[in-house]
């Protein structure tokens, strides 16, 4: 088992006003040489944009582009026709492919809105754009890690081009789970939303995170009530 811990303190930072960004890769302004990725993880931003603010119209391409939102409800918009609203307990993922223009803006005039945008490359270049997003409030469990994303359109959550899964857990203080790998290959990067939790015997405070890569296995000890976001995903490019 090899491993990478992740401080939360340790994260890139950058002070925009209307963005407090912590960046766990090097983005924008932040750069980190032995920080580039975990995998085919490229981008884990921790943002929390204020009231009415947000990102103008700007594109991407040939990327799996994940947002949870925390605390507080984004607005999306995009030149594929979507306007939506992602409230707290949805996921959306858009697929890039051969490129995309969108804005988000946070969906209150006065409250602070928190998520995760998360970028994964994907295992197929130029697919045709696509938006998609969910509600995983029906299948939230307690103290048990529950799928919002994978390979798979049938499967439960949302889906990517790429051979990755993604979990939620929340969890009592005291209470143990286990994950076994999907594919062979493939890595964990654990984040901790909230709250303390051991993985494998590496003890994690509120933020920070941990790689895991040639194993099977995790398992995971909640020390306090604790929140957890769990990526299964490849080690290689494709």
């Amino acid at each position: 088992m090899k491993t990478i811990v992740y401080k939360s303190d340790s994260r890139g930072y950058a002070n925009h006003g209307w963005l407090e960004a912590r960046h766990s890769f090097s983005f924008a302004n932040y750069f980190d040489r032995e920080r580039m990725n975990f995998g085919v993880l490229r981008v884990l931003n921790d943002d929390a944009i204020a009231g009415g603010q947000g990102f103008g119209t700007h594109p991407h391409d040939n990327m799996e582009i994940i947002t949870i939102p925390l605390e507080g409800d984004l607005e999306h918009k995009d030149n594929m026709g979507n306007q939506a609203v992602i409230r707290e307990g949805d996921v959306q993922v858009m697929s890039a492919g051969t490129g995309v223009y969108h804005s988000e803006f946070n969906h209150h005039p006065d409250k602070t809105l928190k998520l995760f945008q998360i970028w994964l490359f994907p295992n197929k270049q130029n697919v045709q754009p696509r938006y998609d997003q969910i509600s995983i409030r029906d299948v939230a469990e307690k103290n048990k890690l529950y799928q919002v994303l994978s390979p798979n359109p049938d499967d439960q959550g949302v889906w990517i081009h790429q051979d990755a899964w993604f979990f939620l857990g929340n969890y009592d203080a005291g209470k143990t789970d286990s994950y076994t790998i999907k594919k062979a290959g493939n890595g964990i990067y654990i984040m901790v939303i909230e709250g303390e939790v051991n993985v494998s015997g590496t003890d994690l405070s509120k933020r920070d995170a941990i790689g895991i890569w040639d194993v099977e296995s995790v398992d995971i000890t909640a020390s306090s009530d604790a929140r957890i976001l769990l990526m299964d995903l490849p080690m290689q490019m494709n």
